[in-house]
């Protein structure tokens, strides 16, 4: 889970395959505000940008008046110096109001990380969606734990070589390091769920793939989208299988949110994402993800004509070398798209002696 969290992060500033498109996205923002401080965008809505110690170094988080108070949405990972600018936010451009609301879209630790903290601070109920609730607390409670041999059978599979297993195992573990403790006990949100915020209502959009249940907030009235990870306008979100659930088909669950988030979220909104800058152009940044997946399915069935491991198709799905701090990842996404074609019937799995997984085409 520690690796989950590092590579994660390192994956989404890959320059991917399937993102072609991101150049005809529209930028109504020249200005982008410094750590510490918040930048008006549209009536409440306030731009708070916080810088995170990896190569993917910055996350946008939101800020929403609500009368007198504040709606604070993802936090930015647990770490002193985050902290130290929400203090300078608290103190200043928020004029020490109390914050009533934190809501987070899902549970990566650059959006959850300080959730727990500043529900502490403000006496503020956490409102997220119950998968992404239930399996941070999952994710937290293996901090520390030795790497379990669901996941040492997982990357065998993929042709791990010893060392790299070695290092799977070295690594596992640190996923709450960078998580403040979770209240325990939360406030559900659901799909289609509306929650009044201030003078505007926001409707809850969940999708999948990038996590189980990511939310969304939609303003029909400001034709404002805060999309999360679900959309992003430079980067396409890491879709990864992980060891809990080997089997799992996340890539027809995010194909199937970019779809069901152009039938519920016209094309003419501003879409507030968690990296890079706010953009418009929806539903073009959607055919886009949608149209590059199936491109990378037709080449990894392709490649698949001779047998495959998971570790031997990364050239389909990434234009870089993958090295070994995104190895997990670039794994994980390998498998996500060769179950993909798999529970499509387009290609078989066999085992071998040493429970490496050699994937083939269905002739």
């Amino acid at each position: 889970s520690g690796e989950f969290f590092r590579g994660f992060l390192m994956e989404k500033l890959k320059e991917r395959i399937n993102n072609k498109g991101a150049h005809n996205l529209i930028y109504p923002f020249n200005q982008i505000p410094e750590p510490g401080k918040m930048l008006k965008i549209a009536d409440g809505i306030f731009w708070v940008r916080m810088s995170l110690p990896f190569a993917l170094n910055h996350i946008n988080l939101w800020v929403l008046e609500d009368g007198d108070e504040w709606v604070i949405v993802d936090t930015g990972v647990a770490s002193a110096e985050i902290k130290s600018n929400w203090r300078k936010c608290f103190n200043e451009d928020m004029k020490s109001k109390r914050v009533n609301k934190v809501i987070v879209t899902h549970l990566h630790p650059d959006h959850v990380g300080l959730a727990g903290w500043i529900s502490r601070k403000f006496s503020a109920p956490l409102y997220m969606s119950r998968s992404e609730y239930l399996m941070c607390r999952v994710l937290v409670s293996d901090t520390g734990r030795e790497a379990p041999e669901e996941g040492m059978d997982l990357y065998r599979g993929a042709g791990f070589t010893k060392v790299q297993l070695d290092s799977y195992a070295e690594r596992f573990g640190g996923f709450g390091r960078a998580v403040s403790k979770l209240p325990d006990n939360y406030r559900r949100l659901r799909d289609r769920e509306v929650i009044k915020i201030g003078n505007y209502t926001w409707e809850v959009v969940v999708g999948s793939g990038h996590c189980p249940e990511h939310v969304c907030l939609y303003s029909k009235d400001l034709k404002i989208l805060i999309s999360g990870d679900q959309v992003l306008p430079k980067i396409s979100s890491n879709v990864s299988v992980f060891p809990t659930e080997p089997l799992s088909n996340p890539l027809e669950d995010w194909l199937d949110s970019c779809h069901y988030i152009k039938e519920r979220v016209p094309n003419d909104v501003l879409i507030l994402p968690s990296h890079n800058e706010p953009f418009r152009g929806l539903h073009e940044r959607l055919d886009n993800l949608i149209s590059g997946h199936e491109r990378n399915l037709e080449r990894l069935l392709d490649l698949c004509k001779e047998p495959k491991r998971a570790i031997d198709v990364f050239s389909v799905l990434f234009k870089r070398t993958i090295s070994d701090d995104v190895l997990l990842m670039a794994t994980g996404e390998s498998i996500a798209h060769l179950n993909c074609l798999l529970l499509r019937n387009l290609i078989s799995a066999d085992k071998d002696k040493n429970g490496v997984i050699y994937y083939k085409k269905v002739l």
